[in-house]
């Protein structure tokens, strides 16, 4: 099947309900995975003429995607893309909720006490592991068993606590309902089960012994993520606060990329963003700058797993300085005269 061959306004038939439900039952699609499933529509649609998997294009995976969208428009659905954050980038196409409280699009066929762990999951990932000095947007396989236990998150406890609000407006009555789950814990093994099926299902990513958004998680908890850990500017303070960062060059949430090397400056990028920004930079004297605030842009200052190291090289030198600063101290002033010199 080549684009030519296909109707772009070929009515909303049985095929496209058959990719529908494939996209429903992968939750996310690609390229790549979707070129079997409609290799396999169109042969079963016109048996006289076979399509192969390598025979399906871009175009025909868009022609199918905007025949959906416009389908589930009306049910406060539609289809989304974005771009994974780590290597190999791929473009991934899944289908959205766009009306419901967004913490329970995560995990909509959940127990209520399933739901308070993700959420506390969540607070973990975007207020205690992503501090301007540690921006991880991650948790680890040790701190995620942890948060089994209602009172083991330093986040808030419920989408209603905290000074961000209530997301999305959400009414009083389902703010008390998220507070009372919020109580509630889960046995180690269940969270464990948890965790895995979540992974599973697509929702989270688990590498180098972390957990973290996956493209489809970032693309339904989109504006919920924005709207509970990003909080206005309070007159009493000096701005806002804004711990969910977007990317300066595409706008999609950077949970793995680069940040300014400025810890004041909001600029993010995507690796492959700043690859293609700074790109026409290569050769300015002085390097690539921030697009922001116009400081060097060292490539070495991230987001995600990797600000670890930047975190525990920085804790090293502190100790390594404290360190010498002791050593002069006990070896007295002449000593460490000679060691300035």
């Amino acid at each position: 099947m080549s684009h030519d061959d296909a109707d772009d306004n070929a009515p909303y038939d049985n095929r496209h309900r058959a990719f529908l439900q494939a996209l429903i039952s992968h939750g996310i699609l690609t390229l790549a995975t979707a070129k079997p499933i409609l290799a396999a529509i169109e042969s079963a649609h016109a048996p006289s003429r076979p399509v192969l998997a390598n025979d399906i294009t871009d175009a025909d995976l868009s022609n199918y995607l905007a025949q959906v969208h416009a389908a589930v428009a009306p049910f406060d659905m539609e289809v989304r893309a974005a771009y994974t954050q780590t290597e190999p980038r791929e473009r991934v196409h899944a289908l959205v909720n766009t009306s419901s409280d967004a913490p329970t699009q995560l995990a909509t066929a959940r127990r209520p006490d399933e739901i308070a762990y993700v959420k506390r999951l969540l607070d973990d990932m975007f207020e205690r592991n992503n501090t301007p000095d540690r921006e991880l947007c991650a948790v680890s396989g040790m701190q995620a068993a942890r948060l089994h236990k209602a009172d083991a998150s330093g986040g808030r406890a419920s989408v209603g606590g905290g000074s961000g609000g209530t997301a999305g407006g959400v009414a009083a009555g389902e703010a008390e309902a998220a507070a009372a789950a919020g109580a509630q814990s889960l046995s180690l093994r269940e969270a464990e089960a948890l965790l895995a099926s979540l992974v599973a299902e697509g929702w989270l990513l688990f590498a180098a012994d972390h957990y973290t958004l996956s493209a489809r998680a970032l693309m339904e908890l989109r504006g919920w993520l924005l709207e509970t850990y990003n909080e206005p500017a309070d007159p009493d303070e000096d701005g806002p606060v804004v711990r969910v960062k977007e990317c300066r060059a595409c706008r999609d949430i950077v949970t793995v990329g680069q940040r300014c090397a400025t810890r004041e400056c909001l600029c993010r990028l995507h690796d492959h963003c700043a690859r293609t920004y700074f790109r026409a930079q290569r050769d300015a004297a002085g390097g690539p700058r921030c697009p922001a605030c116009r400081v060097p842009w060292t490539g070495k200052d991230f987001v995600g797993v990797r600000a670890l190291r930047g975190a525990a090289g920085a804790a090293a030198g502190h100790r390594k300085s404290d360190g010498v600063a002791s050593l002069r101290q006990r070896r007295g002033p002449a000593v460490a005269e000679q060691d300035s010199d």
